[in-house]
């Protein structure tokens, strides 16, 4: 069978966001970039099906700018088949919406015809966690989020959701969608002889045109601040003040 994999290319998780200084959004000039992390977990998830022999085909898809080949070839390096590159913006501060994204990861289903779409629950820039269920809807396909543990019997999927207040184990029928979570788990790194091959691995690309989809945007962010502060905590010499300052002060009781 073959497995889609949706990438997005995002700020590294370990680089420090700014805000630009007009509040128009966040400042992208010389920021390292990388894989969305929980997309990187199904990408790991999609070769270890390959290498169980339960997937034949691992395929790479992003929606963006140029540069996410980049993001691609390091898909590519960790053990993806073949890439399909989108690109639907030169701008790098323009962020594709999930609803356009999922049309045209639709138009690719389509296309491509996968039993299984793994993505990450949600990408770390914009915190949306919308794509996956929207995907799912404009195919009329089962759905199954936050996977912590996925395994395939026949024709079917079992996949543990990560739920409040504990775990929770469901059937769905293939063909299906399933997004990561961050437990489902660890990414390996590509070795060099993975990143030499990489670079020959095939990569498509295609526009929004040649899937006719319009990706016109339908929000508007109106400003963009950085979280406050956090205030300094304070040292309280007994209960009855602590219990002063909770009825007082925050409110709580």
């Amino acid at each position: 069978m073959k497995v889609l994999v949706p990438i997005k290319r995002v700020i590294d998780y370990n680089v420090k966001v700014r805000v630009k200084a007009d509040g128009s959004g966040v400042d992208l000039a010389n920021v390292k970039m990388s894989m969305n992390p929980f997309d990187e977990i199904a990408v790991e998830e999609a070769i270890r099906l390959r290498e169980k022999g339960i997937a034949t085909e691992v395929i790479v898809v992003s929606i963006g700018l140029k540069q996410s080949q980049e993001t691609l070839r390091t898909a590519l390096a960790m053990g993806a088949d073949r890439a399909i590159l989108i690109e639907a913006t030169a701008d790098v501060h323009v962020d594709i919406e999930p609803l356009a994204v999922a049309k045209l990861l639709a138009a690719v289903v389509n296309e491509e015809s996968p039993s299984l779409v793994l993505c990450g629950k949600q990408a770390i820039d914009n915190e949306m966690n919308a794509t996956g269920q929207m995907l799912a809807a404009l195919l009329g396909w089962s759905q199954a989020t936050f996977a912590s543990a996925l395994s395939i019997e026949g024709d079917s999927a079992i996949i543990t959701r990560e739920v409040d207040g504990g775990l929770q184990t469901i059937k769905v029928k293939m063909p299906t969608i399933c997004t990561a979570d961050l437990r489902l788990n660890e990414p390996r790194y590509a070795s060099l002889p993975n990143i030499m091959k990489a670079k020959t691995k095939p990569l498509a690309i295609k526009t929004p045109a040649d899937y006719g989809v319009d990706i016109a945007p339908r929000l508007t962010v109106l400003k963009t601040v950085e979280p406050a502060g956090r205030k300094a905590g304070v040292r309280i010499s007994s209960v009855a003040e602590l219990i002063k300052k909770l009825k007082d002060e925050t409110g709580v009781i």
